[in-house]
């Protein structure tokens, strides 16, 4: 105590827990920050309520809660929540949820009367339990992050695939294209064409029912060429593969896939294997599920970037830094 007053030296500490929907990946960042996953204690009563209870101090620590919203998603939203408010409770500093695949994401505007924008109401949830900063891999659309009213870290996977695709001889080759399979991947398809050299083309397609749509037309040359489809989600896979057969018939020599989150859901995988696809290149924001045919299906690690910008979120340095500037894909 000085003159009367009672002051105090605090170390600022970072903290990072896991959800239980994807613990490989908490593990596989927490090697890369060279820090230990904190203790919590996670459980789902017989009624399917969820509780959570940190088995260490988080008070005036800097939390980090990683959760990736994948299968079964309600449950690991829900579990998010409940996390993100012990947290509060118990007087973290500040409170980050690293969302490695932000759930309900398609669901970001009306397109028929009477719909919910859900992508919204999940920010406005994640808010209301009491986090102040998110932190996510290739978001559907853009305009996700003006639905939180504080910062959002918007990664991105792109050069993770750049560098695969670099050691696998795409760079600069004259028998090779980029296809956007669908308009609104235009802009990703031309920023991985840019990164490697090769020209672009992109798929017209309509759609028929959810999750069914044809391609009416290619625009670009394909002839000839090595295709790499690039998407940030494959679901069901079936716009996939039917995109695939037509750049075959197209003349393609062969077709290769890329997306961020490896979502997979239904029939997918056998779709995938049984495809004309040579391989599909996927990101570790969602797990493989288990006893599935994935022959086809190469996962890349996004636990460095994760890691990286985790650090320099609690040490205040630039977040774009870890992407030379390039951080955002829209």
């Amino acid at each position: 105590m000085e003159n009367g007053y009672l002051s105090q030296m605090t170390e600022k500490r970072l903290m990072l827990f896991s959800g239980r929907g994807y613990p490989e990946l908490s593990e596989r960042i927490a090697d890369r920050l060279d820090v230990p996953l904190g203790e919590v204690e996670l459980e789902t009563f017989p009624n399917g309520e969820v509780y959570a209870r940190y088995l260490e101090s988080v008070r005036g620590a800097d939390v980090f809660i990683v959760q990736s919203l994948c299968d079964p998603v309600n449950a690991n939203l829900m579990e998010l929540l409940v996390m993100i408010d012990a947290a509060k409770r118990a007087s973290a500093e500040r409170i980050v949820a690293v969302l490695p695949w932000y759930a309900y994401s398609r669901q970001d505007r009306k397109t028929k009367p009477r719909e919910p924008i859900t992508a919204r109401l999940v920010a406005d949830m994640i808010q209301a339990a009491g986090a102040e900063r998110v932190m996510t891999m290739d978001l559907h659309v853009g305009q996700i992050e003006g639905f939180f009213s504080f910062p959002v870290d918007h990664l991105t996977a792109m050069h993770t695939f750049v560098d695969y695709f670099v050691d696998a001889g795409f760079r600069d080759a004259d028998d090779a294209v980029v296809v956007a399979p669908d308009t609104g991947e235009a802009k990703v398809a031309k920023r991985l064409a840019d990164h490697l050299g090769l020209p672009w083309a992109i798929l017209s397609k309509t759609r028929r029912d959810s999750g069914q749509s044809e391609v009416t037309h290619v625009i670009g040359d394909v002839v000839g060429k090595r295709a790499i489809m690039i998407d940030d989600v494959i679901a069901t896979a079936g716009t996939l593969c039917s995109a695939a057969e037509r750049l075959i018939e197209e003349g393609a020599t062969n077709v290769r896939a890329a997306a961020t989150h490896g979502e997979f859901s239904g029939s997918a995988y056998e779709k995938i294997e049984a495809s004309p696809m040579e391989e599909v290149v996927v990101t570790d924001t969602l797990p493989l599920k288990d006893h599935e045919p994935c022959t086809k299906i190469k996962t890349l690690t996004i636990a460095p970037i994760l890691a990286s910008t985790i650090r320099n979120v609690f040490t205040g340095e630039s977040v774009s830094a870890v992407f030379m500037g390039e951080n955002q894909l829209f």
